[in-house]
């Protein structure tokens, strides 16, 4: 493997004719698909510089990039983090590549159950987090019009909603 350029948190690598970024110290990720007690689909919205524009998600972030910690610890401060919520359960799904034509990295998906809110969210200094909660009434309908006004969806969006939909 031949490194093409080392950065602050990323490499960029070429293994033969294949290049892609690689995490530094392999740091993978988490997402936590969450639903409140009343019925709302938790979302944040973030600007994100690679695509130009605004993007919806559940929650993520770093699994690690405050210090060791355990991937379930990881997605219950990610989660309280970015939306004030905090969960009585936080249940493991699976684990996946992010982007494996671009990247290294992983994700590891958990359910947040039994939600309690005990902060404003938004994120932590220097994030710019919206916090939604939808009706998964209406979601569908949400996210076309979020989509319509520009905002990028994550098409994580749609697995998170599928496994609140099947528990």
């Amino acid at each position: 493997m031949e490194t093409l350029y080392e950065g602050r948190f990323l490499n960029m690598v070429r293994e033969g004719r294949w290049e892609y970024c690689e995490r530094k110290n392999s740091t993978p990720a988490v997402m936590i698909f969450a639903r409140t007690p009343e019925g709302n689909i938790l979302l944040v919205e973030e600007f994100r510089p690679p695509i130009g524009r605004r993007c919806l998600c559940f929650p993520a972030g770093l699994s690690g990039d405050e210090g060791p910690e355990a991937h379930a610890d990881a997605a219950r401060r990610e989660l309280l983090e970015e939306t004030g919520y905090r969960a009585e359960v936080i249940r493991y799904l699976f684990t996946g590549p992010s982007s494996p034509g671009l990247t290294s990295e992983t994700l590891h998906f958990y359910l947040a159950e039994g939600l309690e809110r005990v902060a404003a969210g938004g994120g932590v200094e220097g994030e710019n987090i919206t916090v939604h909660e939808v009706p998964e009434s209406r979601i569908t309908e949400w996210l076309a019009e979020k989509t319509a006004d520009g905002v990028a969806v994550d098409p994580r969006v749609y697995t998170g909603l599928y496994f609140l939909s099947v528990n």
